[in-house]
């Protein structure tokens, strides 16, 4: 009798098995067909023999970030010839230059399909006739020029803020939300205005967690980069700091043996940085990650939901996936701001809200991110969640699980534990 149970159980099991699998096909299916950078050395490869050659490089000078930085391609006439531009797309972009400034790595160049017009990385950092055709957005949709109290600080809640060091950046993003600071010249801070907003921290003991931004923080020089961790570090009252940055991404040479010494004497460091696409998960990226992890410094990811790129609940799977095999968390999916020239990056709520619904169950929770709408005028992060909770009465609540089932779930008061123990 005993083997008959054990044998029902069994073949209870192996059947939910079977109907686990079918649940992931469609996924193996379609991740066959996502483009993964590191599955795509060997293309990546060529690109970048043909930028050095272009460029008058060196492998030495590929591997220094200075030369990275100081390379941009910024002209449409070295852009062409490092991908298949029409004369179209040459003049748009000419035409987008004295508008909305534009700069790419070599590094992030080489990782462009030079064929391919709908390219995720060309889409993310080429400018398109998108910038300036739709005519809705807002300079500051955050309204991060209200929420300034001192130096260049931005402050939206009560225990946490923001220092903006930089407006430089190794690529300009084509949906960066601050693209009204980008101006035409790259401009750190003065030392006098992150002065005053260190000492606006000092002087008000209820901030306990800081978050150094830009641009972006880490193309500052790592000597004045370490006297602004140096100046945290003496408050008393910041228990940690956070770095945003897109290096890993863009320029992921930064990431030193000189600079993991730095930041590893001002723990705890916490750094979220900013992968949009599975393709961005390279070889280098991933070397970069992995020595800020070796230090000890936790990666968090922050993507946001771009339409054309992203705004698909495979991509965004295989993307999370990709970014745990590096040693990055998935952290937030931010929902496109309404910022002027980047409106056509825009998705509804509803592509966010599937991704979400096909992230919960099917896949692990080290996986599966917050999706956040920011609320306008900076009045906070919201989080955007499908309906699990379907109604409730006197003693139980009616849940829905990933799967869809409906069941009814006890919800009652329990006795006050002091109570039963006394």
């Amino acid at each position: 009798m005993t083997e008959k149970k054990d044998m029902s159980k069994r073949e209870i099991s192996l059947q939910r098995a079977d109907e686990l699998k079918s649940k992931i096909n469609d996924y193996l299916e379609a991740r066959e067909n996502i483009q993964k950078g590191l599955e795509l050395e060997e293309e990546f490869q060529k690109s970048k023999e043909n930028i050095l050659n272009i460029l008058g490089g060196t492998e030495e000078d590929w591997d220094d970030y200075k030369w990275q930085l100081k390379n941009r391609i910024r002209d449409v006439e070295t852009l062409s010839k490092i991908i298949n531009l029409s004369d179209k797309e040459k003049q748009e972009v000419k035409e987008i230059t004295g508008r909305y400034r534009w700069a790419i790595s070599p590094y992030y160049a080489s990782l462009i399909n030079k064929n391919d017009k709908y390219d995720p990385i060309k889409l993310l950092s080429v400018p398109t006739v998108a910038e300036i055709v739709n005519k809705g957005g807002e300079r500051d949709p955050m309204g991060e020029e209200f929420t300034n109290p001192a130096g260049s600080v931005t402050r939206r809640y009560p225990d946490r803020l923001i220092i903006n060091v930089t407006n430089e950046c190794a690529m300009y993003c084509r949906h960066c939300q601050r693209r009204r600071n980008i101006g035409q010249k790259d401009e750190h801070r003065s030392n006098e205005m992150i002065q005053q907003s260190i000492d606006y921290i000092r002087d008000n003991p209820e901030i306990r967690d800081v978050l150094i931004t830009g641009g972006d923080p880490l193309t500052l020089p790592t000597h004045r980069l370490e006297w602004i961790l140096k100046e945290l570090k003496s408050i008393q009252h910041v228990e940690y700091i956070r770095i945003g940055s897109r290096t890993l991404v863009t320029m992921p040479q930064r990431i030193t043996d000189e600079l993991v010494d730095v930041l590893k004497k001002y723990h705890p460091i916490y750094i979220n940085t900013h992968f949009n696409h599975p393709k961005e998960v390279t070889k280098e990226s991933k070397a970069a990650c992995e020595k800020l992890a070796n230090a000890g410094i936790p990666l968090g990811n922050q993507a946001v939901l771009l339409n054309g790129i992203n705004n698909d609940k495979f991509v965004m799977r295989c993307l999370n996936h990709e970014l745990l095999k590096v040693r990055v968390r998935p952290y937030y999916i931010f929902h496109a701001k309404h910022v002027e020239g980047t409106e056509h990056f825009n998705t509804s709520v509803d592509d966010g809200l599937e991704i979400m619904e096909y992230l919960r169950g099917y896949t692990s929770g080290l996986a599966i991110p917050t999706y956040i709408v920011n609320a306008p005028k900076g009045q906070g992060k919201t989080p955007m969640l499908p309906e699990y909770l379907i109604s409730r009465g006197k003693d139980y609540i009616m849940i829905r699980t990933w799967e869809g089932k409906v069941i009814k779930y006890a919800n009652y008061p329990t006795q006050d534990f002091k109570e039963i123990v006394k």
